[in-house]
């Protein structure tokens, strides 16, 4: 905050500020070549924009005189040094937004014991070194203050940095990832405790003058909390039918959150906490968040991140290290910073029962360092009152050896551990319905949004079982277009930098008002993504897309949608191409919807927008039918339903299909009538990999029947067909009793149970059962939802 004092009293201004802007102009081009260098040797960005600094800086071309006259003009230093500043503020006000609270929340037990487990050990290990080095740098000056500043360089874990890395290493979406990126979090906000107490100590003030900052500062970031959530209510409605906010509008949110921050600097407190809270509770829904949050990612990950932490590395001299003694104190701080968050967070995994393997990747990513850890030293070199510049060198050179030497060991143990970290689908069939759902749902145009919000509502269940939507936009790109090379909006499809952007037409507009009146009504955030390309490869972007976001499911729209009069009308044939290439191609389970209008029938349309009430905004119960025929994709179905039983205005009934053969053979199922009768039967489910499909049918519809039918929450019916023709009968007999009918695509082989009905099959991406009920001749009020589970495939294999 001092250096941005001098800077605005400053009155020659052209020569720092030309400057400046050639190092900042060295420094990305020094980390994009960086980059192009280590990119294919697995390093990610922010050690190539680390190397760029420390290359430009005192350590490396700085060095020679002709090159420091011009990079080390008189408070040039101070012009970064602000930079800097308002770096921080846009960095931690995005990662604010980006995180996910509802998960943090979740698990803050576990984050906070592998945060603290690490902070705490690395706390004790700088108050045990502290006598050491003040000693070995001749500093002169309150111990105490030197112990804080050192904890702090121990116990941070550059949140902003951990998260760049987990997103380039493509595991920022995992269950690890999340929780690394929660504890660093976490860690960030030990380690600014401990610098603000050092500060205050350096500043010798009254405790009660402290308080008073105190309650100020967080009074006004209570403050504009609140301003913001109206704000982005007023903007939302400001700006109805337009895809975005203004620019001006934008950067009218952005200056109110620098103007506190500097003035919460301006008290004597450091801002980054409440950036992070600022932005942890800024709206996510509406047209402000839509806009705030791909803005800001271009803006950061190109611009502000590389000069940043460039910066960081040019602050790193290390002819500071220009003795035995100081190369041994350079030595010790670092290996008591990386044993220290070993030792502590590997202690907290053994608590925890966290694999040695991943908590020793967990360690290293804790120890990043460049973050709090820079403001500490920057507050201590401006209060001098540790009175030893050799300490602060050695501190800054510390920190940047500390990141250089942990990243690519980071990039070779995340390399090594791909198989756990990787994309690994669990079908729905185990997964517990507790458990966080994660899925991507795919429209094309604002007809199929309403029929997939009220589905995701459906499955949100009750709030033991989270669930993480994701909705993606598809836009065709005509095949004449997608030639321009200079074009490739596919594979930067959240960049959405400009107001003039077109792609979508009016449907875009249409699609985020459905979305908006959905997350009002329910408070279930959707995440928007988009993606433009031609039929030909748009496939490729949805797979990609759901592995990225490690959806458990793809949710499509079948190709035909209802007409007036109830038939079914073929849309395009490359929707119907597209749906055909994910099943084939899906590292995941996937459903196909044939709309009926399940959610038009149960509810008003809302005002302000096009959605429809949903299952969850209908008071009327709701009649869902599952087919069960047998094989994979049928038990992947009644994983599927298992969730939706969960929904209060949701009856469920299962619908069994057995041979009139088997009525009097032992193909029912096996009733618990006690605990310890369901733990045996329980135990039959987990090792029905080792038995027949029938079998295995048997079994899961056992350990379903003894969970959810004999508790009264869901029906249980079985009816005995001979033929394909009996059961099309059947099928036809309940046609207007359910709102949906859930059922898996096939994988049954030839069932004496269908024989015949695929004689009129016209679209095999239905299965058989699926096609029947998805036909214009069959006289059925319900939608349908046709699922197929994910099989692994010796490809997979070797991809993994």
């Amino acid at each position: 905050m001092d250096a941005t004092k001098r800077v605005a009293c400053n009155r020659e201004m052209f020569n720092p500020v030309s400057t400046m802007g050639m190092q900042v102009a060295f420094i990305l081009v020094l980390s994009h070549c960086f980059q192009l260098v280590l990119k294919p040797l697995g390093q990610p960005g922010p050690i190539a924009q680390i190397l760029s600094g420390f290359v430009l800086g005192p350590s490396g071309l700085s060095h020679i005189s002709a090159v420091k006259k011009i990079f080390f003009q008189d408070l040039t230093g101070d012009y970064y040094e602000t930079m800097a500043l308002f770096s921080r503020i846009i960095i931690m006000f995005l990662i604010g937004l980006e995180t996910d609270i509802p998960y943090l929340v979740r698990n803050l037990r576990p984050a906070s014991i592998l945060a603290c487990g690490g902070c705490v050990t690395c706390t004790v290990f700088a108050a045990a070194i502290t006598p050491f080095i003040y000693h070995q740098t001749g500093a002169h000056g309150p111990m105490l203050t030197m112990a804080l500043t050192i904890a702090v360089i121990f116990s941070n874990a550059a949140s902003p940095i951990v998260i760049r890395l987990a997103a380039e290493l493509k595991f920022a979406t995992t269950d690890f990832g999340r929780l690394v990126i929660s504890s660093s979090l976490i860690s960030d906000m030990y380690s600014v405790v401990l610098l603000v107490v050092s500060s205050e100590s350096r500043a010798e003030k009254k405790f009660m003058h402290w308080v008073l900052f105190g309650c100020l500062a967080f009074l006004l970031v209570v403050a504009v909390i609140i301003l913001n959530m109206y704000l982005a209510n007023w903007l939302n409605r400001r700006n109805r039918n337009q895809k975005h906010l203004k620019n001006a509008e934008a950067f009218g949110i952005l200056s109110v959150l620098v103007v506190t921050a500097m003035t919460i600097e301006s008290m004597g407190f450091n801002s980054i906490v409440a950036c992070f809270l600022i932005g942890s509770m800024f709206p996510k829904g509406g047209k402000t968040g839509r806009t705030l949050l791909p803005k800001l990612n271009y803006s950061v990950h190109n611009f502000i991140f590389p000069i940043y932490l460039g910066y960081m590395g040019f602050q790193a001299d290390m002819t500071t290290i220009n003795s035995l003694a100081s190369l041994g104190v350079v030595a010790v701080v670092l290996l008591l910073s990386l044993g220290g968050k070993i030792s502590g967070t590997l202690a907290a995994c053994y608590y925890l029962r966290i694999p040695m393997n991943e908590g020793v990747l967990f360690a290293l990513l804790m120890n990043v360092k460049g973050h709090v850890d820079l403001v500490s030293i920057s507050v201590g070199l401006q209060s001098n009152v540790v009175t030893s510049t050799q300490f602060y060198g050695l501190m800054l050179a510390t920190i940047v050896t500390n990141t250089l030497i942990v990243g690519p060991i980071i990039v070779y143990i995340v390399r090594r551990e791909n198989e756990s970290l990787g994309y690994r689908h669990v079908a729905l069939e185990w997964q517990d319905p507790e458990i966080e759902l994660r899925m991507l749902a795919c429209v094309h145009n604002p007809r199929h949004v309403s029929t997939i919000v009220g589905l995701i509502a459906a499955l949100r269940g009750s709030e033991r079982g989270p669930i993480t939507p994701y909705l993606m936009h598809l836009i065709e790109l005509p095949d004449q277009k997608s030639k321009d090379n200079s074009l490739m909006y596919h594979q930067r499809e959240d960049d959405e930098l400009s107001d003039e952007d077109n792609y979508g037409g009016n449907e875009v507009v249409e699609i985020n008002e459905a979305v908006d009146a959905f997350t009002a009504e329910t408070g279930v955030v959707v995440h928007q993504v988009k993606a433009v390309s031609p039929f030909l490869n748009m496939h490729d972007d949805v797979c990609a897309r759901a592995e990225e976001t490690r959806a458990s499911i793809i949710l499509l729209h079948f190709h035909k949608h209802q007409r007036i009069d109830g038939k079914m009308e073929p849309g395009k044939e490359g929707i119907r191409t597209t749906n055909q290439k994910i099943l084939r191609h899906s590292k995941c389970s996937v459903a196909i919807l044939v709309d009926r209008g399940l959610t038009n029938s149960v509810a008003a349309t809302r005002s302000g927008g096009g959605y429809n009430g949903s299952v969850s905004g209908s008071e009327s119960l709701q009649h869902v039918a599952t087919l069960f025929f047998g094989g994979p994709d049928d038990r992947e179905a009644l994983g599927f339903s298992r969730r939706l039983s969960m929904h209060h205005h949701i009856n469920l009934t299962i619908i069994r299909f057995l041979a009139a053969a088997d009525r009097d053979r032992n193909v029912g199922l096996n009733v618990a009538h006690n605990k310890e009768e369901e733990d045996v039967l329980m135990m039959s489910v987990c090792s029905s990999d080792r038995e027949t499909e029938s079998e295995a049918d048997t079994a899961i519809l056992t350990e379903f029947y003894n969970r959810y039918v004999t508790s009264g929450q869901v029906g249980y019916v079985e009816k005995y067909v001979e033929t394909g023709a009996e059961t099309a009968s059947a099928l036809r007999d309940m046609a207007d009793m359910y709102s949906l009918f859930i059922v898996g695509k096939g994988g049954r082989g030839h069932s004496p149970l269908t024989t015949g009905m695929s004689d009129w099959e016209e679209c095999p991406e239905l299965g058989t059962v699926g096609d029947l009920l998805g036909s214009s001749d069959f006289d059925l009020s319900g939608s349908v939802l046709v699922i197929q589970q994910h099989r692994i495939s010796s490809s997979d294999d070797d991809e993994r």
